[in-house]
């Protein structure tokens, strides 16, 4: 017996060195194995770029977790018609990607207001604040005015870069906003919403800090999203919306004032047909607000009355303005409806609108130049979609499951931990004769709730361009503005003035 196990020893520790070479594996001609073997080849093949980043474009997809990456790659490319599974984000393909902790001071789940703050100032807020250090409490004005915070955007205008955001949400909502305000309150949009001791106090008020913000430089170059009612005052008609008035109390029409203080080559324009007419050569500047609010869904904008621009078309005529500075310039684009589509519970509102920063970012990547031009692709947090159950391959994303619940009846791949989709009577409804795949249908949620909430998940970073490899590993999201930084030596730069 002992020399049995002697020899199956001895054959054992033959064939355990045994070397098989790549193409003597049994699986080697399988489709699976010869890609992976390409990607890897592919990366022994990516070199560090160390140069330093001229520009800088932060994308945020507000709420955009990764189960949201996951199910709009899928539904990306079956709205394609090709196979969804193995589809990839053009971001997606990006060579550096890491996980983001997107907690913050005061919260184990954070809103948008300290996550945006948290990339573009290096640190982290308490809830509800934006620009302002963790020593101020939400609406406490006094500390709000003794405790500001500079973003990288200021500093970019202090370094003579220009600067600009684009959002598809109101810009005087949290995740544009980080980039010029120092508010305790994120929902001081209006002088209409400071409080009684707010005023007193002299906080301004986000979109007056907006049209007002220089902070070293000349002002923002470029600014398009939503919000136009916060800029206007209530004696004011909105342009678009018959009968709809402003939301201003002190009389002041802010984008009149913002030309006039910008001079020749500074536009204002709030629809359509104006932005198809805007010339980038001709344009030092542009105000543009194209709705009294947010701005609409990506599967809605071809409805709105005056005509909404893409977040691709402005990315991309935001770009054409920008890069005319031979000093660079920092921008921030944020898909903000995500997040919207999410807190109603609507899946497929969130994946059109994934889809279309994913075409953002296409626009993007075709006007600059990686050797010089840092791309993040990031979310400020998460939300509580999940994709669940045991779908074959080719399912649609938005479709049943193929399989049933305990209950007996159908449930979708997608769902949602809270939010409006939730039991009625503490009854599932029956989904057998449903088009889940609708644009208005709001999935399945356990806990009821009329607004989904936010999740505390890490979400994803992804980058490409000058220093992104430093993008590895599980990173806590204020590191971003600490990257984007030092790639395009701005600390340096200011330093040594």
């Amino acid at each position: 017996m002992k020399r049995l196990l002697v020899a199956s020893a001895l054959a054992g520790a033959m064939c355990a060195n045994v070397a098989y070479a790549a193409d003597q594996l049994p699986q080697a001609n399988d489709s699976y194995f010869l890609a992976a073997q390409q990607t890897l080849q592919q990366k022994l093949m990516e070199q560090d770029n160390t140069n330093r980043a001229k520009n800088i474009i932060l994308f945020v997809g507000d709420g955009m977790s990764i189960p949201t990456v996951t199910a709009a790659r899928i539904f990306e490319g079956q709205k394609r018609g090709v196979d969804g599974e193995s589809n990839s984000l053009i971001f997606g393909q990006f060579p550096n990607v890491a996980l983001s902790k997107t907690y913050t001071h005061d919260a184990q789940i954070a809103d948008s207001a300290p996550t945006a703050s948290a990339m573009v100032t290096g640190v982290k807020l308490n809830n509800g604040t934006i620009g302002v250090s963790k020593d101020v409490a939400r609406r406490d004005c006094e500390a709000q005015k003794a405790n500001p915070l500079i973003s990288i955007a200021a500093q970019a205008e202090e370094k003579g870069m220009s600067t600009g955001w684009i959002s598809t949400a109101r810009l005087t909502h949290a995740t544009p906003a980080a980039n010029y305000v120092h508010t305790a309150d994120r929902n001081w949009e209006s002088d209409s919403d400071l409080t009684e001791e707010a005023k007193a106090g002299g906080c301004k008020d986000i979109a007056l800090q907006m049209i007002e913000w220089k902070e070293g430089g000349d002002g923002f170059e470029v600014a398009m999203g939503g919000g136009r009612r916060m800029f206007m005052d209530k004696t004011m008609e909105d342009p678009e919306d018959a009968g709809k008035m402003g939301q201003r109390s002190d009389g002041r029409d802010l984008p009149k004032e913002w030309v006039e203080a910008n001079g020749a080559g500074a536009q204002y324009i709030w629809n359509q047909e104006q932005f198809n007419k805007l010339d980038p050569a001709k344009t030092k500047k542009v105000l543009g607000l194209f709705d009294r609010s947010h701005m609409e869904y990506e599967a809605d904008r071809a409805k709105d009355a005056a005509g909404e621009p893409s977040l691709a078309e402005m990315t991309g005529k935001a770009i054409d303005i920008l890069a005319k500075n031979d000093k660079g310039f920092f921008l921030m684009v944020e898909a903000g409806r995500i997040d919207h589509a999410h807190h109603a519970g609507n899946a497929a509102r969130a994946l059109e609108d994934t889809v279309a920063l994913n075409d953002a970012v296409k626009e993007a990547m075709g006007k600059v130049n990686l050797n010089d031009t840092l791309i993040i692709v990031t979310a400020d947090h998460a939300h509580t979609m999940t994709i669940s159950g045991y779908a074959t391959r080719g399912n649609p994303i938005l479709g049943l499951s193929e399989e049933k619940g305990d209950d007996g009846k159908p449930y979708t791949t997608l769902g949602y931990m809270n939010g409006p989709g939730a039991l009625k009577d503490n009854l599932r409804a029956d989904l057998t004769n449903v088009d889940t795949t609708d644009i208005d249908y709001l999935q399945q949620a356990l806990v009821p709730m009329s607004s989904e909430t936010h999740a505390g998940d890490d979400v994803a970073i992804f980058a490409a361009g000058p220093w992104s490899h430093l993008f590895k590993g599980v990173v806590e999201q204020n590191f971003i503005y600490h990257v984007m930084a030092h790639a395009s030596k701005i600390q340096e730069s200011m330093a040594s003035k």
